[in-house]
């Protein structure tokens, strides 16, 4: 089978080594290697959210002006420098000046990957040839620059990608002198958000908002690809283990009050650190807070309000419905979110990853708004009781450069394997294709999930051959049943575990698989009871009646009650005393002010 990243026998036998202390946990086995990734051209979306999604981001970083885009790199080491400012987030002084280049470098590598498309691979070849022109070995660019190491992390990833799915052949040699350029200018450790700059020569203000402890994720990546082992003793300085790793493996919770978009990210470079080094305290602290964040986050999927995390049992995320429209930042959260739940589930093949990816994913960022040519970005999801989607005021905000990156990435999240078989992770319209000891293999899904509970899978074979597919079945799914030919399977399906189907597949073989949608109530926390959001499988109905959104006229039966308005409609109905309450779910709310959560009569 074909993969995104092999996992080296180096690693295999340190997580083998670190597993051993602890296989107790749920989901391990201790003979078990990594679940691995397919490679973006192995899975191809067909037409709907996700797809659309893809190709808006695809064609809109295609259509990117190269001389713009590097006009900050240019402008700041003193070179001629055409084109237009960009605007916003990205100029020269501006507030972030260059820093989503690798981000879009990145985006475009990996679509390249995933259509073949020749022109992305040319714009691919001539952004990092365009950015290596403009290296200085002082790194001029980095000087009064509020975010070095946050741009030298994003560009790192950019030509790595570049290299790795673009097949440019200067990218490592350009990551070599781009990284002798930043390293004067980054601190000698990760430093805590917001602290004050080591580096003696660096005189702006504001250099603490930098965020220095994401960088340990792209550099181990950088070591994989190219064996230079200075990436690998960068990673491990900049490891942030006394003031975030250790106590989180501690199960001490180190959340609260920090930023919360890049030190969910940072949880990655945990991730990352274990599968390189070994080390049983990086599983367990990405482990221990991913479930942290998932304890305080909202039914959405979504976390942080106002970028921080909460302190638990505060009622602050309820409190947050009336004070902020800052609910979640979005693109960026969901990307990182999607990084965390990919590596957790590929270590412990336990599926509450991948419902947590799917709820983040139908909730949040498939409803974002797309990115305009001019730079307008979708930023927050607002949860607000007068909420309402908009765009970020400052052109090319940092979701701007997650977006796309996050888009394509559905394709290496639907779909895992081992030496088994096929993990099936997200329901979506799509085709698998494959490769196993020469013979050609394909699973097609096709499916209306999540307003429709049906799903079914059919099989190509170049030749009968026995493999298992797994399932995932959602915790909240009881009842779900699976089918072969028709014939319903006996095995049980358990909610909050992957279901195994074994058998010896050929071409015709097909799986229906039947999710039921149940409707729930969540509460917002423990402070406020009474305000919940409705569920109907994986989405979150938000209300749309503006009249509702603050008094409590309406039970918990009658939004139980709900029912879509027709067979083919993706709103829903409720009824109380007084009147109709319309519900949609995010993807299909426009400019109209809706509501999360709604205030219910108390019991």
């Amino acid at each position: 089978m074909g993969e995104l990243q092999q996992v080296s026998r180096r690693q295999v036998l340190k997580r083998a080594s670190a597993i051993a202390g602890f296989c107790s946990i749920k989901g391990f086995a201790a003979d078990a290697p990594l679940l691995s990734q397919f490679d973006y051209s192995q899975v191809v979306l067909a037409p709907g959210p996700l797809d659309r999604q893809f190709r808006e981001n695809h064609l809109l970083v295609l259509s990117l002006n190269e001389d713009s885009l590097l006009k900050p790199y240019r402008e700041r080491e003193g070179l001629p420098a055409p084109g237009r400012d960009m605007g916003g987030w990205y100029d020269t002084n501006a507030f972030a000046p260059g820093a989503h280049y690798g981000q879009w470098l990145s985006a475009l590598a990996r679509n390249y990957a995933a259509t073949g498309d020749e022109a992305t691979r040319a714009k691919v070849d001539r952004m990092v040839g365009g950015y290596a022109a403009t290296i200085d070995p002082e790194g001029r660019f980095y000087l009064n620059n509020r975010f070095p190491a946050y741009t030298y992390d994003k560009l790192v990833c950019g030509l790595i990608d570049a290299h790795t799915f673009a097949h440019d052949p200067s990218a490592l040699d350009t990551l070599a002198r781009a990284t002798d350029a930043a390293l004067p200018h980054l601190p000698e450790h990760a430093m805590a958000h917001r602290d004050m700059p080591v580096t003696a020569h660096q005189d702006f203000t504001e250099h603490w908002w930098d965020e220095s402890y994401t960088l340990p994720e792209n550099l181990f990546l950088a070591w994989e690809r190219s064996g230079d082992s200075r990436y690998l003793e960068m990673a491990k300085r900049y490891l942030y283990n006394d003031g975030y790793f250790d106590p989180l493996a501690r199960g001490e919770n180190a959340l609260p009050g920090k930023h919360a978009y890049s030190h969910m990210n940072c949880l990655s470079s945990a991730a990352r650190a274990y599968l390189e080094l070994g080390e049983q305290k990086y599983f367990l602290a990405a482990r221990n807070g991913f479930e942290m964040v998932q304890k305080q986050s909202y039914a959405t999927g979504g976390w942080g309000p106002n970028e921080q995390f909460i302190e638990p049992g505060s009622g602050k995320l309820g409190e947050s419905l009336i004070s902020t429209h800052a609910s979640f930042e979005t693109p960026c959260g969901s990307y990182a979110h999607f990084k965390v739940g990919r590596y957790l589930l590929r270590i412990t093949r336990d599926s509450q990853y991948g419902d947590s990816m799917e709820r983040v994913m139908y909730n949040t960022v498939l409803g974002a708004k797309p990115i305009q040519p001019d730079g307008s970005a979708f930023y927050y999801s607002d949860y607000n009781f007068q909420g309402r989607k908009v765009y970020h005021p400052d052109k090319w905000s940092c979701c701007s450069g997650t977006l796309p990156q996050i888009a394509v990435d559905y394709r290496i999240s639907a779909y895992f394997w081992d030496a088994r078989g096929v993990y099936v992770n997200l329901y979506a319209p799509s085709t698998l294709t494959w490769t196993q000891a020469g013979r050609q293999y394909s699973i097609r899904q096709t499916t209306g999930y999540p307003h429709s509970s049906h799903i079914r899978f059919e099989v190509v074979a170049s030749n009968p051959s026995s493999f298992s597919v797994f399932f995932r079945i959602p915790e909240w799914a009881s009842g779900a049943r699976l089918s072969t030919k028709g014939i319903r399977d006996s095995r049980s399906v358990t909610p909050g575990q992957f279901a195994e189907v074994r058998k010896e597949w050929k071409t015709g073989d097909r799986i229906e698989l039947e999710l039921p949608l149940k409707m729930r109530l969540e509460a917002v926390d423990e402070q406020h009871p009474d305000t919940v959001a409705l569920l109907c499988g994986p989405l979150v109905l938000m209300s749309v009646n503006s009249k509702f959104q603050a008094a409590k006229e309406i039970t918990r039966a009658a939004l139980l009650s709900a029912r879509p308005t027709s067979s083919s409609s993706r709103t829903w109905t409720a009824r109380s005393d007084h009147e109709a309450l319309t519900l949609k779910p995010f993807t299909e709310i426009n400019d109209e002010e809706y509501t999360t959560y709604i205030r219910v009569q108390s019991v």
